[in-house]
């Protein structure tokens, strides 16, 4: 039976036969996802958005997360075809070869880094509100590598304590996201106010563009879970289920979160919206609540950055396209041991000398190039894997030129600044590829991906990479 796609055969040997544990379950993948899109953003942007679309945006909230879902259903046929670790690097290799496949995964290394480095600095930032000594000099720098230390040292003792502990931060992060939205939905119910026509239209043309190009940013990141695809149980169907249901929940936290916003506040109170929000909910007091609320929302987020990225190490390795160190799994945890270590200083080094503006920028212009790469997989890979099981999109080919179009939107609204530094980056992916022809080991055909066993039944704990 035809089945899905697979890195090549050939990648145990080069890991000295180890194999990662398939130990991600569905529903520790939907965390994982739900972990990766809500950051500390939430805690700023509902303020940013109702100044640009007033009493709208939480209409804009919805729409851009229909956007984005467009984009998030190529990811899902795509990542159903394939059940090793790499993500949008290992999907763009495959259907495009070796010289993309390495553009795109540096490009998402950029983004996932420039993230690490935005949470870490907002979580030092609100923990400065409690603690000033630890918001700047070396303090600062100290607080940092605790913060990462800490993360890395629990990855490194196994994948499984590196989900538990995501999805522990996923439900802390929810909590009082959650309680804003009752407490603020029993406020409506005593003080009604219906959106009207005028208020949708009132935003004007740029008002709406620009506040579905935030939204789109914000709803980002649910594709960084794909890289542990090597340790999920059943990623034929796991994958697309947990993106979906995880991009669901987000939409309705993110909806709700702008409707309270929206009830609660004047169209002046935009900057510390849920502050403003808990402070006129629950009293004076309250401050402290969205402050720790911030601290555990960027907490969380670099929780499931340690479980993701050292996987694309790993995964470059295996495929012989770096060195085969960051390939080696640790003999008694079974975790890519030596690239946790290596993600956890470029994190502090990111985070350390650059600002969260700066971070930002990275973070969400790159990622523009590999979720363009991944709406034109789609329709590469039905051609080059026609009789592939996993999930098939109807109307795929629209849904591709669909989410091609959206990242042409947002590729023009980046400055010169981003542009240069994105150069460099596609410079460094091609050195590594110059790398790789000189050296001269191919694993497989870039064409030919081997075919993966079907996943049905239930697959067992552990199978080979």
């Amino acid at each position: 039976m035809s089945s899905g796609l697979k890195s090549p055969s050939g990648l145990a040997s080069h890991n000295q036969g180890t194999s990662l544990t398939r130990s991600i379950g569905r529903w520790s993948l939907t965390a994982l996802v739900i972990n990766c899109i809500i950051g500390s953003g939430i805690f700023g942007v509902p303020g940013v958005l109702m100044g640009m679309t007033g009493r709208a945006s939480p209409i804009v909230m919805v729409v851009a997360g229909l956007l984005m879902a467009v984009i998030l259903f190529c990811y899902a046929e795509v990542g159903s075809q394939f059940s090793d670790a790499g993500g949008v690097y290992l999907y763009s290799r495959t259907a495009f070869g070796k010289f993309v496949g390495l553009q795109v995964g540096w490009f998402w290394l950029l983004s996932t880094l420039g993230g690490a480095g935005t949470n870490a600095n907002l979580f030092v930032n609100h923990l400065a509100g409690f603690a000033p000594w630890a918001g700047q000099g070396w303090p600062r720098a100290l607080v940092l590598a605790g913060l990462l230390l800490l993360l890395a040292a629990i990855n490194y003792a196994g994948t499984r304590k590196g989900t538990i502990l995501s999805n522990g931060f996923t439900l802390a992060k929810l909590l009082p996201l959650v309680l804003l939205i009752v407490f603020g939905s029993i406020h409506f119910g005593r003080h009604p106010q219906l959106v009207t026509v005028s208020d949708l239209t009132a935003p004007g043309w740029a008002g709406w563009v620009n506040g579905l190009l935030l939204l789109l940013f914000a709803y980002s990141g649910f594709e960084d879970p794909l890289t542990t695809a090597g340790e999920v149980r059943n990623p034929r169907r796991n994958i697309p289920l947990a993106l979906i249901t995880g991009l669901g929940v987000c939409i309705a936290v993110y909806t709700l979160i702008q409707f309270v916003v929206v009830a609660t506040l004047s169209p002046g109170q935009t900057e510390r919206p849920l502050a403003a929000v808990a402070q006129f909910l629950l009293g004076r007091g309250a401050a402290w609540f969205v402050e720790v609320a911030a601290m555990i929302s960027s907490y969380g987020w670099l929780s499931a950055f340690m479980l993701n990225t050292p996987r694309y190490l790993f995964a470059i390795s295996a495929h012989r396209e770096f060195p085969a160190l960051f390939g080696r799994l640790h003999p008694r945890f079974g975790t890519p041991h030596i690239s946790i270590m290596v993600v956890t200083v470029l994190g502090w080094l990111l985070a350390v000398t650059g600002s969260f503006q700066w971070c930002l920028v990275l973070s969400a212009g790159a990622s523009i190039i590999y979720y363009a790469a991944v709406c034109a997989a789609v329709t590469r890979l039905r051609r080059l894997q026609p009789a592939a099981a996993g999930l098939r999109l109807p109307f795929g080919m629209f849904f591709s030129l669909l989410g091609i179009a959206i990242c042409l939107v947002l590729l023009t609204q980046l400055h010169l600044r981003e542009a240069l530094f994105m150069g460099v980056t596609a410079l460094v992916a091609a050195a590594n590829w110059c790398w790789v022809r000189r050296r001269g080991t191919d694993a497989t055909p870039e064409s030919q991906p081997a075919p993966l066993p079907n996943h049905s039944p239930a697959p067992r704990p552990t199978l080979k990479t």
